[in-house]
């Protein structure tokens, strides 16, 4: 039987990456299992997925578009938020149940081996499902607003592959540090509850003083909201804010997993 030692360097990319190739079917069936859990013994199952983003829409566009006359950049204001809320929703839930996922399943670090970078990366890939189908209600939205749609719709997966880079990078560094301070667990609802007044989703970027704008661009979801925005309304593409998107994520991804692999040494000590 081979013996598999797990210490704290950092090994080649292409060395990672192989190895998660060869881990391929497991990721799948972990991917599977989330979306299962999350939906089991609810009356509603999927249906949730659809129910979250359209009722916070509502009150958005109630509280929001209609008593605080908050701007949308010529959209109807419940689209606009709808549309802010898709790629939000998908980032705050896979980043919590990413920070939770290696506490919920000591088993895999104690007793099996496996890449312990696929528990949380499997938990922000099953909220795919919920976002394409949230995705859906666009269908009928569009044209009730009739709001025109452009051929740039065909742009729309860059922000969403933005939103799992970024999701992986967020939830894998929670994940790593739950595991050692177990404050996490209190402290990242509340985290990600700022960073959403932090982000594009109830207001334009446009809204925000020009002194301040390097400031919104250092947060990646800016770049992300705006651009699944433009993709999907046919608006001018930042492109600024969407390659700072990109250089942020890309450094947070990498940062994140450097950590990870660092402290994974002692999960099984401490889980």
């Amino acid at each position: 039987m081979p013996v598999i030692r797990i210490d704290s360097a950092d090994p080649p990319i292409h060395s990672q990456l192989a190895e998660y190739w060869r881990y391929r079917e497991l990721l799948y069936f972990l991917v599977w299992r989330d979306v299962k859990i999350r939906y089991r013994q609810t009356a509603l199952g999927v249906t949730w997925a659809v129910l979250q983003p359209l009722l916070t829409m509502l009150l958005f566009a109630i509280f929001f578009g209609r008593f605080a006359g908050m701007p949308s950049n010529g959209l109807p204001y419940a689209l606009f938020a709808y549309a802010g809320l898709l790629p939000w929703i998908f980032f705050s839930n896979s980043v919590s149940n990413a920070g939770q996922s290696l506490i919920g399943n000591p088993e895999l670090v104690s007793k099996v081996y496996l890449p312990r970078m696929l528990v949380p990366t499997a938990a922000v890939l099953a909220g795919l499902l919920d976002l394409g189908i949230a995705l859906c209600l666009l269908i009928f939205l569009i044209p009730y607003y009739q709001v025109s749609v452009d051929a740039s719709i065909v742009l729309l997966p860059v922000p969403i592959l933005l939103a799992v880079l970024l999701a992986l990078a967020a939830g894998i560094f929670a994940c790593a540090l739950n595991v050692r301070y177990r404050d996490v667990r209190y402290a990242l609802p509340f985290a990600v509850q700022i960073w959403l007044f932090a982000s594009p989703v109830i207001y334009p970027s446009s809204l925000v003083p020009e002194a301040w704008r390097p400031l919104l661009l250092l947060n990646p979801l800016s770049g992300i909201i705006e651009g699944f925005r433009s993709s999907l309304f046919a608006r001018a593409f930042d492109w600024t804010a969407l390659g700072a998107s990109v250089a942020v994520t890309g450094t947070a991804l990498w940062l994140a997993t450097r950590y990870f692999r660092r402290v994974e040494t002692h999960f099984a000590d401490l889980i």
